[in-house]
């Protein structure tokens, strides 16, 4: 039960973010793209910065989550991120979210209790042997420079949902290194194992070269491009996470069917919810006075 309301936390706390990250990442010109001067740049935009610290609020959360419940439960609940980001955003402006909005907040959050009353992650380790991290460092690496190869060959809404997936990779990647470290804390000298475990300092690495990559799919198109894939990526390359490096359970056989219906209901959710006003950080048009 903790880790699901950290996870619930983490995610409005990335949907926030990701909001505020988009609407100063969209003022970026086209040069600044895959260069460092485009962190230069948002380094002077307050509202990304402000995304940045909702980022370490997130990451808090996460980490507590990741500690007390597994990758594959966890992770995929990040799908609600942008649907609550909307609700809140609704809120703040006194606005009301059109029918169509709350059709996809309804398709995410149904597709969420789907997909994990189907899959029902279970079991798995806490800690993963250092040699089985090898094959799936080269495995990441070698799909990370092939989606972001081809990134560099294409422009506007191609490049943001490859770099968006991208990005859904590192974050994976970075739960669960995090995962790892995180459980070293347990034990007598959990402290001095946690500070001297690598996958400390790889979960920081993959978390800028994340971050890094968000910013660029962000810059590149609009947020219909690179949210859903940011989103879904996430979620089913932490559940491979936590099955092959975690040990972790997921059910198959006539179970895919209704995993498949949840996908599809969430990739839809995310589409519809990705077109609002609010998603792309402006606030929607106020009504005319009758």
């Amino acid at each position: 039960m903790i880790s699901v309301l950290f996870a619930v936390l983490t995610a409005i706390s990335n949907g926030s973010a990701s909001v505020l990250q988009r609407r100063a990442a969209a003022t970026a010109p086209d040069s600044d793209a895959m260069r460092l001067s485009l962190i230069g740049h948002l380094l002077r935009k307050p509202v990304w910065l402000a995304g940045i610290g909702l980022v370490m609020v997130a990451a808090v959360c996460q980490a507590v989550a990741l500690a007390t419940g597994p990758i594959a439960v966890v992770q995929p609940i990040f799908v609600i991120e942008l649907p609550m980001t909307l609700l809140i955003a609704s809120y703040a402006f006194h606005s009301r979210l059109p029918r169509a909005t709350w059709y996809g907040v309804a398709a995410v959050t149904v597709g969420l209790a789907v997909g994990l009353g189907s899959a029902a992650p279970t079991g798995g380790s806490e800690t993963v042997e250092d040699l089985s991290w090898i094959p799936a460092l080269i495995v990441t690496g070698l799909f990370e420079a092939l989606l972001i190869a081809v990134a560099l060959r294409t422009r506007k809404n191609t490049r943001a949902a490859l770099l968006g997936l991208a990005a859904a990779c590192a974050y994976a990647l970075t739960a669960a290194l995090l995962k790892d470290a995180v459980a070293r804390l347990e034990g007598g000298s959990g402290v001095t194992a946690f500070f001297s475990s690598w996958q400390l300092y790889a979960t920081a690495v993959a978390g800028i070269g994340a971050l890094f990559l968000l910013q660029n799919a962000l810059q590149a198109g609009s947020l219909v491009a690179s949210q859903p894939m940011l989103t879904l990526g996430d979620a089913l390359i932490s559940i491979t996470y936590g099955v092959t490096l975690f040990g972790e359970s997921v059910r198959t056989g006539w179970w895919l069917l209704p995993e498949l219906i949840a996908i599809a209901l969430i990739t839809a959710g995310c589409i519809e919810l990705a077109r609002s006003p609010l998603a792309s950080g402006t606030s929607p048009p106020k009504p005319r006075a009758r």
